[in-house]
């Protein structure tokens, strides 16, 4: 069922380390659009999970007892549609692309300023994909130079390019808006015309186009 935007943003922290969940937890707890609703370690990740039905999971990629590519592969398989963000402590974590394309929605490093994490797990529950400064740059450059081609692309209008940018920087359909000048009701219009042309199902798999193609980073 999807998530109504005036209900907090319901968020489970998986990692192995506790320190590390009950920082997460402190910071986002301040932030009354979010609920954190669970934190656990590697091994009752799954379980958790299933338990508490959250919006969004932030998953540590390296861990002793299960590796994060498991755990989001488990979870996919589970739930296709559940928004899952891992957490990293390498800005070169070699598993980067790979988890975006088994369906992560983005990646934050663990240093991520405190003030800026809880409007990046906002954009993730909305859809976005979210890439912490130094991540991003690595992933897009990785992203191009394994794919630099993507024939769809040539499907798209002028201003169906120009919206598929800023949805390829995170924003959502509102700030699409304000950033256009146009009505929430055409940017919605404009997204799901860019998800049908690409053949994506999702918005973070149209961001990763726009990441292959050059558009929405410098």
């Amino acid at each position: 069922m999807p998530r109504r935007d005036a209900e907090p943003v319901r968020v489970v922290i998986v990692d192995d380390e506790a320190l590390v969940r009950s920082g997460f937890e402190l910071i986002l707890n301040v932030d009354d659009g979010i609920d954190v609703v669970g934190t656990s370690d590697d091994t009752g990740a799954v379980d958790i999970v299933e338990r508490t039905r959250p919006d969004i999971v932030l998953l540590d990629i390296r861990m002793v007892h299960r590796d994060g590519m498991t755990i989001l592969r488990d979870l996919m398989a589970r739930s296709p549609h559940l928004g899952v963000v891992m957490l990293t402590t390498f800005d070169a974590d070699e598993h980067i692309a790979e988890a975006l394309e088994a369906g992560a929605r983005g990646f934050l490093l663990k240093d991520t300023d405190p003030e800026l994490l809880p409007e990046l797990v906002k954009t993730a529950a909305r859809g976005g994909l979210v890439l912490s400064g130094a991540v991003g740059d690595k992933v897009v450059d990785r992203l191009r130079r394994g794919s630099p081609t993507h024939p769809e692309i040539d499907t798209l209008t002028g201003r169906e390019r120009e919206v598929l940018a800023l949805v390829g920087t995170g924003l959502s359909n509102a700030e699409i808006s304000s950033a256009l000048g146009l009505t929430a009701a055409t940017v919605k219009d404009h997204v799901s015309a860019i998800l049908r042309k690409l053949n994506v199902d999702n918005r973070v798999q149209a961001a990763l186009v726009a990441a292959r193609v050059g558009l929405g980073r410098a």
